[in-house]
């Protein structure tokens, strides 16, 4: 499987962020990841449309928005509209999960689904066949810098057996604590993109950490 690093802008400098876009690019990022908050699905409060769009004219790279919030679908257009590649939205919010994937995909964009830590598979699986990704949390969202949840790596592995099973081509995501001790195993477990925020921003040297943890998604022998 490909392997694919997306650095997470909620550990980013804001205040340089073109020249944090630039080292992600320079590091061989695959995606940006952009968290997207409301302070009331989360208690936290971030991005909106205008820094997608200001995101989006700083850089190529495939845009992961991820959205943490109610009623999703009220930001689909917009967000659609500033830049987006994927829209990525919370099956705890979305009781209408087949019809906003569906409208996500009218609308040019990839539709992702994410389920928290304590929320079943089973909330995604009828769905399966429909997603282009499905990102499982190993953190509850609202923050950076968690720890990673150890159940995470379990629930991943059944995680791509679902995506199997449904016959699947959905990319397999997972965000919360991802760094050098913890990719190596969802990656064995199955997963192919991996949200890291803090472990690279925080890092030394940002731009080589991105290759850092793509070389322990690797056998060796």
């Amino acid at each position: 499987m490909p392997v694919r690093i997306a650095p997470s802008l909620l550990s980013a400098d804001f205040a340089r962020m073109a020249d944090e876009i630039a080292m992600c690019e320079a590091g061989g990022a695959d995606w940006i990841h952009v968290d997207v908050m409301d302070g009331v699905f989360v208690p936290n409060l971030t991005f909106g449309a205008k820094v997608i769009e200001t995101v989006r004219r700083l850089t190529d790279l495939p845009l992961d928005v991820h959205l943490m919030v109610v009623e999703p679908e009220k930001y689909f257009d917009s967000f659609a509209k500033a830049g987006a590649s994927t829209l990525t939205i919370h099956a705890e919010v979305a009781p209408h999960l087949h019809r906003q994937v569906g409208r996500v995909k009218e609308l040019g964009c990839l539709a992702g689904a994410v389920i928290n830590p304590a929320t079943p598979l089973s909330a995604v699986s009828e769905v399966a066949a429909d997603l282009d990704l499905l990102l499982v949390m190993s953190v509850n969202p609202g923050f950076g810098g968690q720890q990673f949840i150890p159940a995470a790596v379990d629930k991943l592995r059944r995680a791509r057996q679902m995506l199997t099973q449904a016959g699947s081509a959905a990319v397999l995501e997972v965000d919360g604590g991802i760094n050098r001790e913890t990719i190596t195993q969802c990656w064995r477990a199955g997963a192919d993109t991996f949200v890291a925020g803090n472990a690279i921003f925080s890092a030394p040297d940002p731009r080589r950490e991105i290759g850092v943890l793509r070389d322990c998604c690797r056998e060796v022998v």
